[in-house]
Formats: structure tokens, C-alpha cells, sequence
């Protein structure tokens, strides 16, 4: 029987008194986006220190107005409290200087979740570090989080440098698994200015002893405080990597790794102190003191995160600040004093309470049944966010020792006997995943039940959540698609719980009984976890599968546990069959386990007859919830057919195809850069990192939602149509403006009638939804309260009757309906219209086909969010997340009814953008504009991620229904095409997209006669926007299907096929632009197919498919070329800069760019400086903003550096011409100081307004006469990929084994960033094509809104092998752009379809195994679901669902 116990009650906690940094709107509600943010620092208690990543978003949001009470007590440490800019941690500067932070929303996570881990390699008792390239990339240490610029592999880059640079300690020699050795007494701690207590420059002098186990250096004569530097010197020591091409450091030896001098280098430019360092001149403007010349020196300045030092055989050196244990903070010695006691403390609406003990719990569940039990809070947070669960009582049980207490014998005997695992019920999924780990390396197969369990834990969730969530929580949410719970019903486990009563026993096997629900009492709570272990001796495996739409971090679409125990005869004596993802509940497959029962195990008949059952135990219906009928059911069949085979391996029981009884596992990935730039400059061509990396990786890169509130701030949230289509009957904003919730709303009554119509191209598209919606998420209105989460409540409480319309989803629906946007443009090229019914009837072949293209979401780390800060005179500031600040300023104005000229529209940095924010920002900041007007307050508004994918569009979906004629060796003859586009509900960019989209459409070939139309589709979804590519990925890729049927068709290898076909210098392309010297595909696809090794590796890949039936490769090469201007928008093709030189020699730089991770800012400063002769970091941009600059064009279509930088150097050519008499005067080589003081006593203008418009461009529409055509692109980036991938064709799953890249982009104003570029594009596009899809209900509502449902790559999908080079040795001279660069940001991205189409040839491959000899149409995106459809294997064939009358349960709007 229980004790009642008392519990103290004290004031709740404030979240504002929380160290962890949080918006107030969180950004990604389904946790997986930026994970890690904090980490907690514990100490044992031996006072073993370790770190723990938290999952932030369960610790700061638990309930809207407190914070979590498992902080108690505890220390978490936050971004800020490594390092600043100025000091950073040598992790921070190592990601910064190895150019792992483009847009750095994401940064802050990523280095958090790394320090954890190289802090925790730490071992206090032998005082070594224990660290290998396999802890940092294969163990899921990083699979909570998730970056959308950078591609991965400089973070990993930076993150192996702790491994392969000697860190003055020893290196211990494992070629399988390298591991560096640090002792933790090192010289490091005396010559290293790093310490973690960034926030004083001094150490803090402590009075008292800690406490410390072990004894307190109080203590100690020399008096140095705890993790204190001693004697730190006023510079920090050199250190230095030499990073060579393969993309990792060298290894640490005497002829490969040099300590560089911080003032010398190898190979350095001659020049190279002219790039950093600058001094300003003290202020003197009395022309009596002119000929004493500057006098003094009033501030000097330098790069944060200088550039490499140079090179040394083509190998980079960079210098780091050595790492060193010892300056880490410590755990608080306060908190080691700290007594705990239970506490409870509430809100209005929750009260919370924290029990310390079993018997503390027992009896608050007594007096609570309907208590709400908390350990992770993981699952929790999804039922509050999603599902409104109203929670009142909510239990922390964190701090319950007993249920954390798991029985893990100790010595060998005890090991030997063990009959079973009993787990506690609060032990976090990390900790158990470590212990099955343990055990299974010393009981071997006797522990296939614990091995199959950490198997799945490995693949659960990501690290931050399973280092928090337990076993018990998550059996007892009782997901239908648990990881877990079947493994544990397979295994016959059973669970002990305990009430006011005392104990109960309750069998796993009948533990769920339906739809979320189990048998545990509502008084109870689950204690202990067993898990029986089969007898020694006996033949009995257990397995488990998984199958998911990305491998890591991601829940399951099929799960299943299986377990056979087999007698002396190697017959069935038991087995349990247990799947997740097939029913509203865990299933076991009873009519299956009954066939097997008795059955010989290696009879292929058991086998059979065990596929067989299998299809009657899940008899799936097509329109399933949930979809996917026919993978689902035929994943089931697979992984028993995969089971069997494991057994039969794994027993011994006779010869099977390994391959079956396999699965993929990635390596350690690897790759390089040709670092070597011939045409580097002084500052120009130099690799310069990011200006802003270190503020981003010391989380002081300040965002719109960072800035600080304003006075009287308001919190603004969007009441968005949770229909389709329908008649808006009412709205009622009343239960929205109840006592606590909102002050106010705004709504399409709030602005006249006229002002409410907006869109970039045609204003087609209202703010407030007037008397219809039409689409899923379009704003109605907006409320604002005093805090977010006010705001957030209010927007749910107002109440929106509809009567519902039959919406249009699909771009077949929309051609039926005759559903289109009054937009139809044509291409016209060769024969006329009524000639090419001829010309194809002469064709030798003529090939037809429908090919379908998804879109794809921006998944911008940083939602969209803007700031309106009302001014006098009708005046209003508005901070933006945008690529555009004059659409922002044009449509802010237009709602207010002031002029331009009374909006400033600004912006210093985004989280990413990704074309995503180039009109879909415009519609939050005037919506908030017209809030912040009616209350005369400034008002904020970050979107939740879902409201920012619900409103903000995505890539457009494209169908084509195409017919080309060839000859019968391949030659492209005519091409006749319809192209179509899903606009969704409003225009937005969705003509412009399909413009572009229509000239990509021939890529890199020669196509006689063409005629392509475009047709946009209007339907009910979310309005598509611009997205990076704006279409010519669409485009590319359906001409690279047309290559693929008619290679196939010809039986004519498909690279021979495109050489064929390849443009010749002189050639039109179908908009009639000719193909000029600049023609450089060829050449690149020769250089890359010899660094490749090309044609050996379709070799080997031939040898490796001939050999395996369910393991497959392919390989691909992909060609591209890329218009670069705004093609379709002449107007847009211009620039403007402001340059001022000030009196003391510093620079201030404006321009229309804006910077969103892509380095324009940097990129920019280095044609300041290049063109003005000055250090890099005497030019600083402060924002882009509208009252710098006005009239600028949007920051896309890869122009911002051509159109900036023309206009920056128009602006320094004038200024150089003012400056030149100054320089006779005083010299070539005299500072700008001297030069801009001498120039100002002379009253000269200092100021210089640069201007750039492209010139030659300016393609008419409907002209169809190439002499009167006048171009319709500047210039063309090109580039060739090869990628080479393995399927798993019992599951659909992939790996990219290698890609190789070789791109022509001119001289590149900074490679380091133009790498980046290249490498992050293709990993976006490699998940365009792959794993990234976007689904719909069948009644319109978008489904997948949240990086729960909606996947884009992770660390652990790059290729393993990842080679980025640029072409050499040609000539730009002709090109007429800024510094002979190429716009580099889009691209690339079409180069990720070498996955697609080396997937399609491992699918060729297997199809032909299993004699299918119909044409494969495989559409994008390449789903695990379509891979594994494809392959038309009897397996399939027993697995497929007949549709009948049936709709899928999910709509692709293709």
C-alpha cells in the first residue's frame, strides 16, 4: 500500500527567466528541424560530468505560460554559453572556418548536438579522449537535426577535424576506426584563450570550496578557480589542419601536418595582409592640420573568421585554436548542494507536479487517474499542438529514481544465466539501446531479442529525443506504428505496473485492445519492463524491420518484430509475427504463425505457404487509412521473406541468397574540392568564409523574431480556411477576443476592397479571404494579443462556418475542368505547325509519353516572419524575412494607403529562402502592416511551420504529355509537348515558372522542329510559388525521361544517346538563342568521365547486378545547362548600389541583394574591396532596406551577384576616379584613411550611387524568327554529375554510393562558398527527386505540413562519396559579368536527378531479372513506395491491392 506524501507547492517558473534560447512562436512543431538547441550538464555521483542533448521544444513549451519543471535543479547549457564571435569555441570556429554555416538557422543546433558528443568522448578516469569519424557520423549523434543549405558534408568536415588533427595528445593507430587520444593534462590549457565562460573576460573569484569530488581547487595552493585558464596570454597559439582534397584532414604525421606560423604561410598571396586587418584614421577635419598628414589611429578591425592561410600542394591550412578539457565548463558547484523536494505549481488552466519518489507518484496518480504522465514530453507535445488534448494535470516523473533503476548484471557469470532484461520504465531509449548493445556483444545470438531492440532504437526518432524519451512512454502512447511495441509483443515481454493497490503484471501480448488504448488502469503506472531471453542452447531468433520514408529520424510506414523458435528437428515449435503500420493497432499475423506451426524451416515451401497466409492476415482495402495499400502490404511479404533468410543465415540451415537477408547500411562518408583557384586575387577568388559564420555558430546571428520586443509589442496569429473550397457562411471573432486571449483582429472589413488584392505578377490573390476560400490554410484574418501564445489560442478559438464546394486538386482535374490561369505561352522552332504532322509520319520511331513531377516544399529552416513598427507621419518600418524588399514595400503601402516613400522595407539576414520568400513574404508583413496601423502598436508575427507550408507554396507540380520523333540510330528529330503546371489558387510566379520550365525542356540537346505549349493550372491547393530552379528542373528532367524511353527503345546506350544529340556551338535552341563560344558541356563531360573512372565503374556496376537478385546498382551521368537572367521579366534584370567611403577610411556598402546563406553579403564585400583596394573587413553592410536602395529586384534567379556586382563596381569605378589624384599623391599603396581625409578636405563627393542593367537580353515572345529574336539568357551555367546508387529491392530503399560533380562557373569570386553552393543545391535536388513528396486528403487539406510527414534529406542521405570540381583552363573573357563569375545558387540543384535516373537503371536491372519487359515509367519523386513497386517481382504481384472502386486515401497533385 502507497504513502500519501506531501508535495510543496511553489511559483511557477517563468519561461523568460529560462536559459534557453526559444522564439516566441516555436518554428518547427514536430521537433526534428533544431533539435538540440540546449544541453544539460550532469554530474554523478563520483562527479563523472557528462552532457546530455535535450529536446528543447519539449523543456521550454511544455505548457504555454510555464516552463518545465524537470529544469529544476538541473544546469543547461545553451549556444551562448560556449563561445561569442570574438572568443569562440574551437568547435564554433572550426564549423565557421571549415564553411559549415551557409544560412546558419540551423547552425546553433547542429553545434550543440556535436559538443555533447566530443565533450562526452571524454573519459575522466583514464583523462583521454576517445573520438572516431564513426561516433560522429554513424551513431545518430546528428539525426535530430536538419540543414537545408550546406549539404552535410562541411559540418561532418569540421566535426572529423577533432579526430584527424593531432590535439597535442596521442593518436591512436585503428585504420578501421580512427581514434585520437587527448590527454586532458596538455600544454593546450596554458597557450589557449578559449574558455567557455565567454561572458567575463576575467575568471569569477570564488570564496568557498565547491564541493567538487575529488576536492576543490579552492583548495589547491595556486588558487586557479574550476575550469579556469590559468595565465591565459593576451594571443592565442597557432594551430593548424592541412585539409587536402579527399575533403578530410590529412593524417597526423611529421610530413603531412604542419604547425603553421599565424603571420606566414607555405603559399600564401603576396598580398595576402592586404585581405584583413585594417586601420581607421582619427577623426580631423581642420584644414590647418592637413599637412601634418593622419595622425593616430582611432579603431582597428578584422574578420572574425579570417580565410585560409593558403595552400601547400593544393592542400588548404587553416589555423585552429586547439581544444582542451579543461576550459569546459563545469557542472555549478551550487547545484551539487541542492536539495530537492517534490514541488507542484500551476497556471489557470494546468497544474503541474514533480513527485520524487515511487510511493510520491503512486498516490498523486490515485488522487489524478486522468493524470497526464511526463517523462520526454515528446509525444505529448504533438497531442497538445495537433490535437488540442486538453491536459489539466500534467506529471513530471523524471526525477522518480526507482523507475530509472534497469538490472543489468554485472559480472560474467551473471551474464552467462541471464533469463531476462528488466528495464525501467523511465530508462531513456538511448540508455536502453546502449545496454542491449552491451549485451548483445557478450551473450551473442542468445540476445537477438535485445539486438533486434537496439536496432530499432538506432533508427527511432533522432538522438535529442531518444536521450529524454522512455521505454514505457513510448509503449504506452500505443502507437499503431510503434517501433517497440511489436518487438516487445514478439518476444512475449510483459510490464509491471503499480497503483495504490500494488503491483500487476500485464503480458505484452494482450496489452493493446485498440486504437490508442491498452489495458493499463487509469491509476497505474508502469514501473518495469521485461524482456525474456531465449534459454542457452536453444535454436530461437528474434528480428526486426523497419521502413520509413528516410531512414533516420523518421516514423514508420511498416514496422514488424519477428520470432521463431525452432525444435531439434529445425521445425516450427513457436513463432509471433507482430507488424505495426497494418492495422489501428499493433497486429499480430494469427493466421500465418498457425500455417507455420510444425513446418521445416528450410523447406522453400514453408517459405510459400507463409507469403500466403501472410496476404490473408492483411487483406488491405485500396483507399486504407493512411494510403500506400500495395507497399504496405507487400513490405509485410518482405520482411518475412527477409526473416526466412536471416534465420536460414544465421542457424545454418542451408545455402541462401545472402543478399535477401541483408540490408543496406551506409560508411563513413568522404569526398573532395579542387581547392586550387588559378585566377585567385587579392581578395577576390579567395576563400573567404561566410562574414556572418561565426555570429551564426555562436547563436549572435540576429533573425526578424530575434530582434528584441519593441515597446507595447504585439503578437500577431493567422485564422487560416480549414477548407479547400468553400463559401465562407460566417465568422464569429468573439470567443477570440474572451478576457486572456486576443486585444484585436484585422480582416478583409480592415482595408478597402481595392487594397485587397495582391500577387507578384497579376493581383489575383487576396490578403483576407472575402466571400470563399480556396485552398486549405488561405488567411481570413489575423488576431494579436500580448504574447504569442495568446495569440496562438485566440486564432483557434474563432469560429468559421462553411458550406463546403467540390475542390480541384490535381493538374488532371484542372485540364478536365478547364481550370487554367489566363497565362498560354509557346515555343516554336524548324517546321511550321502545320508541317509537323509530317515530319513525325518520316520519323523512323516515334515515342509518346505522360510523365508526372511533384513539387516540393522550401523547408526553409527560418518560417516566414516579419515586424511592423509604426512611425510618425503615416510612416512604418517593416522587418521582413524576404528576398524582396520592394514587393514588401510596394504592398505594405499599398494596404496602409501611404506612398512608397512611407515603408521602409528591411532585412538583414534569412533562415534560408529558397525562392520561398520572394513573394509569399510579401502577404504576413501587410497583413501585420494593417494591425500595426489599426493599434498604433508594433506587432509581430513568426509562422509555426505548418502555417508557413500551409500558406507559403511550394515548387510547382508538373505533368507533360510529350510525343518525339527520332531516327532509328537516335537522332533527335521533332519534340511536340504540352507542359502543365499546378499554379494552385492564385497566380503568383506560376507563369513565370512554366516559362522557364518550357526553355529547359530540350536541356543540353538539338532538336530539329519543336513546339512546346504551357498551360497553368488553377486548382484548390495552396498557391506554388518560385522555388530554387523556378523550373528548369521540371523541365530538364522531363527531357531527361524522353532520353531515357527512347534509349531504351533504340536499345542505344542512353550516354551514347545524348552525345548524339548534344548542342554544337552554332545551334538555336527552341527559344532561337544561339549557342555561343561559352558552349562548354562537351568538354565537361569528357573531363569528368576520366576523374570519374566512368566507364569502368558501369563495368563493375554490370558485374555487381549479374551477381545479386535484391541488392541492385546503377549509375548515371547527367548533363546541364542553365539559363541566368530573369528571363521572363526583362524589367527585373537591373541593380543599384550605394557605396560611402567615410573620413577614417571605412566602407559602408548597400545594395538590393539580400542575404539568405548564399554569401551575397560576402561575396559582395569582395568586389568592394577588391575594386577599392582595401582590406575585406574595412567594407561592412549593415541590411538591405528599401531607404538605401529603391526599386530592387528580388534576390533570385542566381543573379544577385551579376546585378549587385556590376552595380557595386559601377559605384567603385566612380569613386576610384575621384580617389586617383589622391593616389599619385600619395601613393599606390597609401590606406584608404589617407586617401578618403585627404579627399573630404577637398570636398569631394565620397558617396557613389552604382548602377547595372544586363544588357543584350530580351527575348520576344511570339516571335518565331530567329533574326529578329533577341536572346533570352545572359549566359549558361553548365555541369555534368555521375551518381552511382544501390537499391534495396525488398524495400525500396537507397543509398548514393558516389557522386561526382564538375561544373562550369566562370572565375569564382569565392570557390569556398561557391562549393557550398553546388553541394548544398544537389543534396535539395537529390531529395526533389527522391524522398521529398507532398501529399494531400482527398477533401483538400495538405497532409504533409511538418518534418513529421514531410522528409527532406538528412546527414546520413548525402553520398557516401562526394566529388565537387570546378572546370579550368577556358576562357570567360566574353562573358561581360562581374569578375568572369557564373551565377552559381540554382543551377546545380537539377544535377540531384543523377539519383533518380541511376535509381531508374538499378530498377532496369531488376525488372529484367524478373522478366518484366514493359517500358518502365518511373515518376518523380522516387519514393521508397515506387522504387519497390517497380520492381516487379512475385513478391509484389502477391502483395498488390486491387483499387476498385476505391480513391487512394492520398492525393499527389500531379
Amino acid at each position: 500500500m502507497a504513502e500519501m506524501h506531501q508535495i510543496t507547492f511553489v511559483p511557477p517558473p517563468s519561461n523568460s527567466e529560462s536559459s534557453i534560447p526559444n522564439q516566441e512562436t516555436p518554428v518547427c512543431n514536430q521537433f526534428t528541424c533544431q533539435s538540440s538547441l540546449a544541453l544539460q550538464l550532469f554530474s554523478d555521483a563520483n562527479g563523472v560530468e557528462g552532457l546530455l542533448p535535450l529536446f528543447t521544444y519539449a523543456i521550454t513549451m511544455v505548457d504555454n505560460n510555464i516552463s518545465f519543471p524537470g529544469l529544476v535543479g538541473k544546469h543547461v547549457i545553451t549556444i551562448e554559453g560556449l563561445g561569442t564571435a570574438k572568443n569562440p569555441h574551437p568547435l564554433q570556429e572550426r564549423v565557421a572556418k571549415l564553411h559549415g554555416s551557409q544560412c546558419g538557422f540551423c547552425t546553433p543546433g547542429i553545434i550543440m548536438s556535436l559538443y555533447a558528443l566530443i565533450r562526452n568522448a571524454y573519459n575522466p578516469k583514464t583523462q583521454k579522449f576517445h573520438l572516431s569519424e564513426n561516433d560522429i557520423e554513424l551513431e545518430g549523434h546528428l539525426d535530430g537535426n536538419l540543414c537545408r543549405c550546406t549539404g552535410y558534408k562541411p559540418i561532418l568536415q569540421a566535426a572529423k577535424t577533432f579526430v584527424t588533427e593531432d590535439l597535442k595528445g596521442q593518436l591512436l593507430e585503428e585504420p578501421s576506426e580512427p581514434r585520437v587520444e587527448i590527454s586532458a593534462e596538455d600544454k593546450s590549457k596554458e597557450d589557449t584563450l578559449y574558455r567557455s565562460e565567454s561572458q567575463s573576460d576575467n575568471p569569477v573569484k570564488s570564496t568557498f570550496s565547491c564541493g567538487r569530488p575529488g576536492g576543490c581547487c579552492r583548495d589547491q595552493q595556486s588558487g586557479t578557480l574550476c575550469g579556469s585558464v590559468k595565465d591565459a596570454p593576451p594571443e592565442r597559439s597557432s594551430s593548424s589542419t592541412l585539409l587536402s582534397d579527399s575533403g578530410s584532414s590529412s593524417p597526423t604525421s611529421s610530413d603531412s601536418t604542419k604547425v603553421v606560423d599565424s603571420d606566414t604561410s607555405s603559399e600564401t598571396h603576396n598580398e595576402a595582409a592586404d585581405l584583413n586587418g585594417s586601420t581607421y584614421g582619427k577623426p580631423m577635419k581642420s584644414r590647418e592640420n592637413k599637412s601634418k598628414g593622419i595622425e593616430g589611429v582611432k579603431a582597428t578591425s578584422a574578420l572574425e573568421a579570417p580565410p585560409l592561410k593558403g595552400t601547400d600542394k593544393g592542400v588548404l591550412q587553416f589555423d585552429f585554436r586547439p581544444y582542451s578539457p579543461s576550459t569546459e565548463l563545469i557542472f555549478p558547484p551550487a547545484l551539487r548542494k541542492f536539495e530537492d523536494i517534490p514541488i507542484s505549481y500551476c497556471s489557470s488552466q494546468k497544474i503541474w507536479i514533480r513527485p520524487l519518489s515511487l510511493s510520491q507518484l503512486v498516490a498523486v496518480k490515485a488522487a489524478y487517474p486522468m493524470a497526464k504522465i511526463i517523462s520526454g514530453s515528446s509525444e505529448v507535445q504533438i497531442e497538445i499542438r495537433f490535437k488540442n488534448a486538453p491536459y489539466y494535470v500534467l506529471v513530471y516523473i523524471g526525477d522518480v529514481p526507482e523507475l530509472a533503476e534497469t538490472q543489468v548484471p554485472e559480472t560474467e557469470a551473471e551474464i552467462q544465466t541471464l533469463k531476462e532484461l528488466v528495464v525501467g520504465a523511465n530508462t531513456t531509449l538511448t540508455e536502453v539501446e546502449q545496454i542491449c548493445k552491451t549485451l548483445y556483444t557478450k551473450l551473442g545470438q542468445r540476445a537477438s531479442p535485445l539486438e533486434a531492440l537496439r536496432k530499432q532504437l538506432r533508427y527511432f526518432a533522432g538522438r535529442q529525443i531518444r536521450n529524454v524519451a522512455s521505454i514505457a512512454g513510448n509503449i504506452a502512447t500505443a502507437s499503431p506504428i510503434s517501433d517497440i511495441s511489436p518487438l516487445l509483443v514478439a518476444t512475449k515481454a510483459s510490464l509491471v505496473a503499480q497503483n495504490f493497490s500494488g503491483e500487476i503484471t500485464l503480458p505484452m501480448t494482450q496489452f493493446f485492445i485498440g486504437y490508442r488504448k491498452t489495458t493499463l488502469p487509469p491509476d497505474s503506472i508502469i514501473t518495469r519492463v521485461h524482456i525474456p531471453l531465449p534459454a542457452p542452447g536453444t535454436s530461437e531468433l528474434t528480428k526486426a524491420y523497419k521502413q520509413a520514408k528516410r531512414k533516420d529520424d523518421d516514423i514508420a510506414i511498416v514496422t514488424a518484430a519477428m520470432r521463431v523458435k525452432l525444435n531439434a528437428n529445425m521445425e516450427v515449435e513457436d513463432i509471433s509475427l507482430i507488424y505495426g503500420g497494418m492495422a489501428p493497432t499493433v497486429k499480430r499475423a494469427e493466421f500465418a504463425e498457425g500455417v507455420l506451426i510444425g513446418k521445416l524451416w528450410a523447406d522453400q515451401k514453408t517459405l510459400d505457404e507463409g507469403i500466403d497466409a501472410l496476404t490473408k492476415d492483411f487483406d488491405l482495402k485500396f483507399g486504407v487509412l493512411g494510403g500506400m495499400a500495395t507497399y504496405r502490404k507487400t513490405l509485410a511479404i518482405s520482411f518475412f521473406f527477409r526473416f526466412w533468410h536471416e534465420v536460414m543465415t544465421d542457424l545454418n540451415l542451408g545455402k541462401v541468397d545472402i543478399q535477401a537477408a541483408t540490408e543496406i547500411h551506409r560508411g563513413i562518408s568522404r569526398g573532395m574540392r579542387d581547392n586550387h583557384n588559378p585566377h585567385a586575387q587579392r581578395v577576390v577568388g579567395q576563400q573567404v568564409p561566410h562574414l556572418s559564420a561565426l555570429k551564426q555558430n555562436t547563436g549572435q546571428a540576429e533573425y526578424v523574431d530575434d530582434m528584441p520586443p519593441q515597446a507595447r509589442e504585439l503578437y500577431g496569429a493567422l485564422v487560416l480556411s480549414a477548407k479547400a473550397h468553400a463559401k465562407i457562411i460566417s465568422v464569429d471573432w468573439t470567443p477570440a477576443l474572451a478576457p486572456g486571449l486576443a486585444l484585436g483582429y484585422v480582416d478583409r472589413h480592415s482595408i478597402p476592397k481595392e487594397a485587397n488584392l495582391w500577387g507578384s505578377a497579376i493581383k489575383d490573390e487576396p490578403f483576407f479571404a472575402e466571400n470563399k476560400v480556396f485552398s486549405h490554410g488561405q488567411p481570413i484574418g489575423l488576431v494579436y494579443a500580448e504574447t504569442s501564445h495568446k495569440a496562438q489560442a485566440a486564432a483557434k478559438a474563432v469560429n468559421v462556418v462553411y458550406e463546403e464546394l467540390p475542390p480541384i486538386l490535381t493538374i488532371d482535374e484542372a485540364i478536365e475542368a478547364n481550370s487554367f490561369f489566363p497565362h498560354s505561352k509557346e515555343l516554336r522552332k524548324g517546321a511550321q505547325l502545320a508541317e509537323m504532322d509530317k515530319i513525325f509520319a518520316g520519323c523512323d520511331r516515334v515515342f509518346t509519353g505522360l510523365t508526372r513531377m511533384g513539387g516540393q516544399e522550401h523547408f526553409y529552416l527560418e518560417t516566414n516572419a516579419a515586424l511592423c513598427i509604426p512611425l510618425e507621419d503615416d510612416a512604418m518600418e517593416v522587418w521582413s524575412s524576404t528576398q524582396n524588399t520592394m514587393e514588401v514595400q510596394e504592398f505594405v503601402s499599398q494596404v496602409l494607403g501611404v506612398p512608397s516613400n512611407r515603408v521602409n522595407a528591411r532585412v538583414k539576414r534569412m533562415g534560408g529562402a529558397f525562392g520561398g520568400k520572394e513573394s509569399r513574404a510579401c502577404q504576413l508583413a501587410a497583413i501585420l502592416a494593417v494591425a500595426a496601423k489599426k493599434e498604433n502598436r508594433p506587432v509581430r508575427c513568426m509562422l509555426n511551420r505548418d502555417e508557413d507550408i500551409m500558406t507559403s507554396g511550394q515548387r510547382h507540380p508538373v505533368q507533360s504529355r510529350w510525343k518525339v520523333g527520332v531516327t532509328n540510330k537516335g537522332k533527335l528529330v521533332a519534340l511536340d509537348a504540352d507542359v502543365y503546371d499546378n499554379g494552385g489558387y492564385s497566380q503568383d510566379m506560376s507563369g513565370s515558372v512554366l516559362d522557364r520550365c518550357i526553355t529547359h525542356l530540350e536541356n543540353c540537346y538539338q532538336i530539329p522542329n519543336v513546339h512546346i505549349r504551357a498551360h497553368a493550372c488553377r486548382t484548390n491547393t495552396v498557391s506554388n510559388t518560385a522555388f530554387r530552379g523556378f523550373g528548369g528542373p521540371q523541365g530538364m528532367w522531363i527531357t531527361e525521361t524522353i532520353m531515357s524511353t527512347i534509349a531504351e527503345g533504340l536499345d542505344i546506350p542512353i550516354d551514347e544517346l545524348r552525345l548524339r544529340n548534344m548542342y554544337k556551338q552554332g545551334d538555336l535552341t527552341p527559344f532561337h538563342q544561339k549557342i555561343d563560344e561559352d558552349w562548354h558541356v562537351p568538354l565537361l563531360i569528357e573531363q569528368i568521365h576520366k576523374e570519374a573512372d566512368y566507364e569502368a565503374r558501369k563495368v563493375k556496376v554490370d558485374e555487381f547486378n549479374s551477381k545479386n537478385k535484391w541488392r541492385k546498382r546503377g549509375i548515371a551521368m547527367i548533363p546541364t545547362k542553365f539559363g541566368l537572367s530573369f528571363a521572363t521579366a526583362l524589367h527585373l534584370n537591373q541593380a543599384g548600389a550605394m557605396v560611402r567611403i567615410y573620413g577614417d577610411g571605412s566602407i559602408l556598402l548597400n545594395h538590393g541583394g539580400t542575404e539568405m546563406g548564399q554569401g551575397l553579403y560576402t561575396k559582395m564585400c569582395q568586389i568592394a574591396a577588391q575594386e577599392l583596394g582595401v582590406p575585406l573587413d574595412s567594407v561592412f553592410t549593415q541590411d538591405t532596406t528599401s531607404y538605401q536602395v529603391a526599386n530592387a529586384s528580388p534576390t533570385a534567379a542566381s543573379s544577385g551577384s551579376d546585378l549587385n556586382g556590376m552595380a557595386i563596381k559601377n559605384a567603385c569605378d566612380q569613386l576610384n576616379e575621384r580617389l586617383q589624384p589622391y593616389r599619385k599623391k600619395y601613393g599606390s599603396n597609401a590606406p584608404m584613411k589617407t586617401l578618403a581625409h585627404a579627399a573630404y578636405l577637398d570636398r569631394v563627393d565620397l558617396n557613389a550611387h552604382g548602377f547595372w542593367k544586363m544588357p543584350r537580353i530580351g527575348h520576344i515572345w511570339g516571335e518565331y524568327d530567329p533574326a529578329k529574336q533577341n536572346p533570352m539568357y545572359y549566359y549558361f551555367t553548365q555541369g555534368v554529375a555521375i551518381s552511382e546508387v544501390e537499391l534495396d529491392c525488398l524495400t525500396g530503399d537507397h543509398t548514393v554510393l558516389r557522386t561526382d560533380i564538375k561544373m562550369d562557373i566562370g572565375r569564382s569570386i569565392n570557390p569556398a562558398i561557391d562549393y557550398g553552393q553546388i553541394e548544398g543545391a544537389f543534396i535539395q535536388g537529390q531529395g526533389l527527386y527522391t524522398i521529398e513528396e507532398s501529399l494531400w486528403t482527398q477533401n483538400g487539406e495538405l497532409s504533409t505540413r511538418g518534418p513529421g510527414t514531410y522528409k527532406i534529406p538528412g546527414f546520413s542521405d548525402i553520398p557516401q562519396e562526394f566529388n565537387v570540381t570546378f572546370l579550368q583552363g577556358v576562357s570567360w573573357q566574353h562573358l561581360r559579368s562581374i569578375q568572369s563569375s557564373k551565377g552559381i545558387g540554382e543551377p546545380p540543384l537539377f544535377l540531384g536527378c543523377s539519383v533518380f535516373f541511376a535509381l531508374r537503371e538499378a530498377l532496369r536491372s531488376a525488372r529484367k531479372d524478373n522478366g518484366i519487359e514493359e517500358p518502365l515509367v518511373l515518376q518523380s519523386p522516387a519514393t521508397a513506395e515506387r522504387l519497390r513497386l517497380a520492381v516487379g517481382d512475385p513478391l509484389l504481384k502477391k502483395g498488390t491491392v486491387a483499387e476498385g472502386k476505391d480513391k487512394n486515401f492520398f492525393v499527389s497533385i500531379t
